[in-house]
């Protein structure tokens, strides 16, 4: 029987007529050759190998070690839907929705219990996000089942809502002390981070839609940990993670209390938290190491590596030193708006611009316009280069005209030719901090107001700047300078509490 197989192979090979040879030829001559073969064997023979899909000696490819082929991923859908009824046509986002119910389950975030009819009752809804890597390519399906906080009622339904959230100055100064004791720095996220925070309120809540309980349809959640969407959901998961740390050793910050310190012998470990994003790093790998498994030990936690993308920002770190950069923010900007194909200038803006109302001017969609400068005013996280002219073309959102939509076609344009453009922290063996200040005299053509631009330094590190007009009117230049020292001084003062 095997030489037979074995000659029909070669056969194929040469000629290409094993297709051509009928079933039953097949069959009697492999009774005929081997009478010693199973009943139950089955004879996989005659088919071509064109017909094979793939390749046959990588084996079976499950969905874990599945990975792109030619910008596409299978097992992940490729759109956003806006209604339920369509994500739950889609197997994938089916999927998504039960992990994500399945994180409710494993937290205990609520129980099943007959409608009050002393209460109110919070709806629920589907929020369907695809969510992409550093190069814009889709990696995961995420849903998430939010409450309608809106219909929330203050000292009711919550009493704190206010949760602190590191600012983009903070995790500057954090990549550049990394940057100065040259050490990694690592992020981890942890998963559904609202559901661990515990509520003191009464909350009840709708059943997910298309995910009803079929014996008890009328019934709703009584909410035991908060839930996306509700006004106090950002404070409990604070309150909840701070006192974790604090009681594992941690001190927190005396200016930034989303920072926190771990001190051991010579060693000290950084923890910054934004929200459900963690960032740390120490000079002892195994504190790094230690602090790793203790929050996978009480939250369920996702562990990304090396810090590499955060907030938007594209981040490499290096023995030289870290490079930031939006490069991918770039991309997305200008193909939203429709920029790709502007020709590139030099400059965000000229020397000599004088910008005024225009009242004489065409106006302009503000809607266009206002969408334009938020996300330019976003990009300024990493370019300050483009800080003057965003700041000076945000003066005029409430009525826009043609005249400042061409600034702002400028600032695109000089995007267009610098989209790999970003900050450098260099390793140096200085960590002083140093201010810069500059002003002009009554430079604002509409109010005459003076305008200051303010940059602060750790080393060689830019972690800070702004631009901020005047409120009082100077009668000087010296006057104007003289003001916009005396505010260095105190910015200064705070940055240096700070570090």
């Amino acid at each position: 029987m095997m030489q037979n197989l074995e000659k029909l192979r070669i056969d194929d090979e040469d000629d290409g007529t094993l297709g051509q040879t009928s079933n039953s030829q097949e069959v009697e001559a492999c009774k005929e050759s081997d009478t010693s073969a199973p009943k139950n064997s089955r004879l996989l023979i005659g088919h071509s190998s064109q017909q094979i899909i793939g390749d046959p000696n990588k084996g079976v490819i499950t969905r874990s070690t599945l990975h792109r082929d030619e910008g596409h991923i299978a097992f992940v859908s490729q759109t956003e839907p806006t209604k339920i009824d369509d994500a739950l046509g889609d197997e994938f986002w089916v999927m998504a929705m039960q992990e994500e119910l399945s994180h409710f389950v494993r937290n205990k975030v609520w129980t099943l219990v007959p409608r009050p009819k002393d209460h109110t009752t919070i709806g629920t809804k589907w929020v369907f996000r695809n969510k992409k890597n550093e190069k814009g390519e889709i990696v995961r399906n995420k849903a998430r089942l939010v409450a309608q906080g809106y219909n929330q009622e203050e000292g009711i339904d919550y009493e704190e809502a206010f949760a602190p959230v590191a600012r983009l100055e903070a995790i500057r100064m954090l990549l550049a002390y990394a940057c100065y004791n040259g050490f990694l720095l690592y992020q981890m996220d942890v998963k559904s981070a609202f559901l661990n925070g515990f509520i003191n309120e009464e909350v009840y809540v709708e059943q997910p839609p298309g995910f009803e309980d079929h014996e008890h349809p009328g019934h709703v959640y009584h909410l035991q940990k908060a839930l996306y969407g509700l006004r106090q959901a950002p404070r409990a998961w604070y309150d909840r993670l701070s006192a974790f740390l604090l009681e594992k050793g941690f001190k927190k910050g005396t200016l930034d209390p989303t920072l926190f310190i771990l001190i051991e012998k010579h060693d000290m470990l950084l923890v910054q938290i934004y929200v459900d994003d963690i960032i740390f790093g120490s000079s002892n790998t195994s504190l790094c190491n230690e602090f790793s498994s203790l929050m996978t030990n009480e939250f369920e936690m996702s562990m990304m590596g090396e810090l590499t993308y955060f907030l938007g920002l594209q981040i490499k770190q290096s023995k030289h030193g870290i490079f930031i950069n939006q490069a991918k923010y770039v991309r997305d900007m200008l193909k939203k708006f429709k920029f790709e194909n502007l020709k590139a200038c030099d400059t965000p803006s000229s020397s000599t611009i004088k910008m005024d109302k225009d009242q004489l001017g065409k106006p302009i969609d503000p809607k266009l316009y206002r969408g334009m400068i938020g996300s330019l005013l976003y990009l300024t996280a990493s370019r300050p280069d483009i800080m003057f002219g965003v700041c000076l073309c945000a003066r005029f959102q409430s009525d826009p005209k043609e005249s400042h939509l061409k600034c702002v076609k400028r600032i695109f344009r000089y995007l267009s030719g610098t989209q790999d453009l970003g900050l450098w922290f260099n390793k140096t063996k200085s960590f002083e901090l140093r201010s810069f200040v500059d002003s002009d005299y009554a430079g604002s053509l509409v109010d005459r107001k003076s305008t200051s631009g303010f940059c602060h330094l750790l080393g060689n590190s830019l972690i800070s700047w702004f631009k901020k007009s005047k409120i009082p009117l100077f009668l000087s230049t010296a006057e104007a300078e003289y003001v916009s020292h005396g505010e260095l001084l105190c910015s200064s003062s705070i940055h240096e509490t700070t570090t």
